[in-house]
């Protein structure tokens, strides 16, 4: 423990954001000759990264926090560290409340982890990552923090404002990771839309993707898009290169316009409605996924009655739900949280409700249809994979228990496409069977 860490585990909590992190840390802690544990009790170090987004968040984070903190007071491990969002805004509070920790970083100090494990920041591994997704997928982050002034949002209080990547580096990694057999890649950051204009003194994320679609991948997909100054001209390359998805992840969060100007979000309704249209103008057939914050402090029944409304007129292909969650020191904070849980979650059962409804209707349309599939996993004999249109853990599986054409399910193989034909539906899920190997 004096110089090297003989054994390291790390737990992830959060989003996908954290999952790169978690993933950067540990090919440095394999660089470092530290050995990667696959079970906290069987490593010398736990590394705990946390999520600290909404109230359910920090309550997740601080549960696993005091159940590491257990195993280091029975002796079961040595060393306690606990790092992301979470450590980075109540660093000092955590370190009162649970003195059992060792240290407490924040979300970009990796340098200063590897250094109290005993090692150092290798600088020059620029891209490697210990990937934690299945093999055939890898999350891309493109950028770090956000300079948008949602009043809801402490993202930027915890992560800072945005730093976009360098497009090099970026391509860099991505050749990195299609060489080791990625053939998804998601791009991810508090808001890609953003992406180049603090490095280039304009929006680059059009340039960006023509140069990663050019590595190879098969698939290249894009989530978190804000839509305050969306660059349209990213619009005509999804349509153009045919291994960007036909997909497009833009959180709109409200509809209504006088809870709009109070989340500080950039637009009105009927901005939202002219973005939307012009997106599928411009790229026939692009699914978009969205996401809202119900029970905003001051959303009345009639501004959720016109939310519902506009979800139903628009009709999202894919669509979540967060109940508002009152975050310390950002600006929606004194408007207090009036609206309560148990109405929060009437109000979410009825807009997810009428999203089943449009879901199933989006689903039966597919009946019937073949289209290519990635496979993920096979479990009991059953393959379980996605089409274009749905980004893993959030989006429709594509499940298959038969084929034809001399194909059977036992033969397939994860991480692979196939084209499927759909033969049943349901509200969120496609069921259907192998008609051949792409």
């Amino acid at each position: 423990m004096k110089t090297k860490v003989p054994s390291v585990y790390v737990h992830t909590l959060g989003c996908s954001k954290n999952q790169v992190d978690s993933e950067v840390l540990l090919a440095q802690c394999r660089a470092n000759a530290f050995t990667i544990a696959d079970q906290p009790t069987s490593s010398d170090v736990v590394v705990i990264n946390t999520c600290g987004f909404i109230e359910s968040a920090k309550e997740e984070s601080i549960e696993h926090i005091l159940q590491a903190a257990d195993l280091k007071q029975s002796g079961k491990i040595q060393k306690l560290l606990v790092m992301g969002c979470l450590s980075q805004r109540y660093a000092d509070d955590l370190a009162n409340e649970i003195p059992e920790v060792d240290r407490y970083f924040g979300s970009n100090h990796l340098p200063e982890i590897l250094k109290e494990l005993g090692g150092e920041f290798k600088y020059n591994l620029i891209g490697e990552r210990d990937l934690s997704t299945p093999p055939h997928f890898a999350y891309m982050k493109i950028s770090e923090g956000c300079d948008n002034p949602c009043s809801f949002c402490a993202i930027p209080i915890m992560r800072g404002g945005h730093v976009s990547r360098s497009m090099d580096e970026l391509v860099q990694e991505a050749i990195k990771l299609r060489v080791n057999g990625v053939k998804e890649l998601i791009l991810i950051g508090q808001d890609l839309t953003y992406y180049g204009l603090d490095q280039y003194g304009e929006r680059k994320l059009d340039e960006l993707l023509k140069r990663l679609s050019d590595v190879g991948f098969e698939w290249i997909r894009l989530l978190y898009a804000y839509p305050a100054k969306f660059p349209v001209q990213i619009l005509s390359v999804i349509r153009e290169r045919e291994n960007i998805c036909n997909y497009l992840d833009m959180p709109i969060q409200h509809t209504n316009t006088e809870v709009l100007k109070s989340m500080r979000r950039g637009v009105t309704e009927n901005r939202l409605r002219d973005l939307i249209q012009l997106i599928r103008d411009e790229v026939p057939g692009i699914r978009m996924r969205t996401t809202l914050i119900i029970g905003y402090p001051n959303e009345t029944l009639e501004h959720f009655e016109s939310m519902r409304d506009f979800i139903r007129d628009v009709r999202f292909d894919r669509l979540g739900v967060f109940p508002y969650s009152q975050e310390d020191d950002t600006t929606a904070f004194p408007l207090g949280n009036p609206v309560t849980e148990k109405e929060k979650m009437r109000r979410i059962r009825q807009i997810m409700s009428d999203q089943e409804d449009i879901s199933m209707d989006h689903n039966m349309a597919l009946m019937d249809k073949e289209m290519p599939v990635l496979i993920d996993r096979i479990e009991d004999g059953i393959a379980y994979g996605r089409t274009e249109y749905d980004c893993p853990e959030v989006d429709n599986e594509f499940i298959i228990q038969s084929a034809e054409n001399g194909f059977d399910v036992s033969s397939l193989q994860t991480g692979e496409f196939y084209r499927a034909r759909v033969t049943d539906v349901e509200a969120f899920d496609l069921f259907g069977e192998i008609t051949g190997k792409i």
